[in-house]
């Protein structure tokens, strides 16, 4: 834990504790949130073809899809909500400019 404390420039046990309960809400409520939405739009699991090997395929796909930007905004809300905003926002904006999206921020 000291290793990753030092990575991350935090200082105390209590804020490591917080940052990964904010990372663990995080992944779970982005999987939650997608499949609803999913629905929202129309596009349930039913109307994918069954039958069809590609079906289930395109179906996850497009989840995932729309689980990543969900948890990019999630993060950064969850993180304010436990008083970690200016570490979730400088680790939102390192991860966007790893992945090559860093002009999303301009």
């Amino acid at each position: 834990m000291k290793k990753l404390k030092e990575r991350w420039g935090i200082t105390s046990n209590f804020q490591l504790v917080i940052i990964l309960i904010v990372f663990a809400i995080t992944g779970s409520s982005s999987v939650y949130v997608a499949k609803p939405f999913l629905g929202l739009i129309g596009l349930q699991r039913p109307t994918f073809p069954e039958g069809l090997w590609w079906g289930g395929l395109a179906y996850g796909m497009l989840r995932l899809l729309l689980i990543f930007p969900f948890y990019q905004v999630l993060l950064v809300l969850f993180g304010w909500l436990f008083g970690q905003f200016k570490f979730f926002w400088n680790f939102e904006k390192k991860m966007l400019k790893h992945m090559g999206l860093g002009f999303l921020l301009k």
